[in-house]
């Protein structure tokens, strides 16, 4: 099986999905999907990246917990926009991280954001 996503993408979603699964159980055939396109590089010098973005994930994740619950009502209007900031900046770390992973594994496509509110 050749993959179907640019490395900076499949690292993404891998990790969003690993997330997904060790919080809720639920996604096991996403996991699998897409680790088995990761098994096709060598990912030996992105082992410590891979982490790192799965943290990454999870601190937004938290950040966005009761945002996406429905409790917002519950959280000013002052932390909803540190929320937001944090956010941001969690989202400028990953974008860096993808690409550095990108590098390392000889993938040309980076993500650039231009005129985006995380730069």
């Amino acid at each position: 099986m050749t993959p179907i996503f640019p490395i900076i993408e499949l690292v993404d979603r891998y990790s969003i999905a690993t997330l997904k699964f060790d919080k809720t159980g639920a996604n096991a055939a996403e996991v699998e999907f897409y680790k088995t396109q990761l098994d096709q590089f060598n990912t030996e010098s992105i082992t410590v990246d891979l982490i790192q973005l799965y943290n990454i994930h999870a601190e937004i994740w938290k950040l966005e917990a009761e945002l996406k619950s429905g409790t917002e009502s519950n959280l000013s209007l002052e932390e909803i926009g540190l929320r937001a900031i944090k956010i941001r900046d969690w989202n400028n770390q990953r974008v860096a991280l993808k690409n550095i992973m990108a590098e390392k594994l000889n993938c040309n496509v980076r993500e650039i954001k231009q005129d985006h509110l995380s730069q």
